[in-house]
């Protein structure tokens, strides 16, 4: 991976008492309409004593960057980063994790440039971790939304952290775009796997979970998630192995080395590979079994 700088480019302001950072990467595949949608739906929060942190993943087309410098402009929050080149999500995010650093911050908050937090996410997982000292990683179901913002689907994931972790071995089972994390976990040195161009959430759940770190998810549905056309076309090599590879970890690094999940992961490895409309279904059969509670 090439060495890329990443500056500030916008400073905005941090008011006293300021606990929260958001944090979004842009990149040049990003659709103005949807990132317009993204940021508004931050900007417009219930929960107002926050920073927005926008790294742009290296050159973006002109119409967003004008967008981005506009919008900074007309609110303080908003601060801009650009990497001299696309470097990636996980490393844009662990640049805006140690911006943050020396800033004292309390959650840090994942945000997409293509779905949509609805005005009171921050705010009610804000009052959760405040109110539930143990929970570190605060993920939420989300609804699923075509390209034109139809509803098409829904994601709830395990509620309780003995269920979360027992799923992992399974599937990821912490929706990303939702999370709030307790900024004390970075501050104890993790981060996600920059190394990794895909999947560096899930390996980073393990890691969390292995340490002892307690997660938690909320089953109000806070965040549309776009899901386009290609959703269900066949993952990528690298992807799937990838895949299987974190599972193969959780199994060993939780003691959840068993051989219905060895069977389950040789399995989603096999579908991922499979025509879309059989990736589809299964998918489909997937969220159900979510909704049910993993029972198994």
């Amino acid at each position: 991976m090439s060495k890329a700088k990443t500056k500030i480019i916008h400073q905005g302001k941090i008011p006293a008492g300021t606990g929260s950072l958001v944090a979004m990467a842009v990149y040049h595949k990003d659709q103005l309409n949807w990132l317009k949608q993204a940021v508004s739906s931050i900007t417009g929060q219930s929960y107002s004593t926050f920073i927005f942190l926008i790294i742009k993943d290296g050159p973006v087309d002109s119409n967003i960057s004008d967008f981005l410098t506009h919008t900074a402009a007309s609110d303080e929050r908003i601060f801009l980063a650009e990497n001299s080149s696309n470097i990636g999500l996980a490393a844009s995010m662990n640049f805006a994790i140690e911006w943050g650093m020396a800033l004292n911050f309390d959650f840090f908050f994942r945000m997409d440039a293509d779905d949509i937090s609805l005005p009171d996410r921050i705010e009610k997982q804000v009052t959760y971790l405040s109110n539930h000292q143990n929970v570190g990683i605060l993920g939420t179901a989300l609804t699923e939304i075509n390209e034109s913002g139809v509803v098409v689907g829904a994601r709830i994931m395990p509620a309780s952290h003995k269920q979360i972790v027992k799923v992992l071995p399974r599937r990821c089972s912490i929706n990303h775009p939702t999370v709030a994390f307790r900024y004390e976990i970075f501050r104890k040195g993790f981060r996600y796997d920059a190394e990794l161009m895909n999947t560096q959430d899930y390996f980073l759940w393990i890691q969390l979970a292995e340490e002892g770190f307690v997660f938690r998810n909320l089953s109000e549905r806070l965040l549309e998630f776009r899901r386009v056309n290609n959703f269900y076309k066949r993952r990528g090599f690298s992807k799937s192995v990838n895949e299987f590879r974190a599972r193969l970890y959780a199994m060993r690094a939780l003691k959840r080395m068993t051989p219905w999940n060895l069977f389950y992961a040789s399995c989603v490895l096999l579908m991922r590979m499979m025509p879309s409309k059989l990736v589809k279904l299964a998918y489909k059969l997937d969220r159900k079994m979510l909704e049910r509670g993993e029972k198994s």
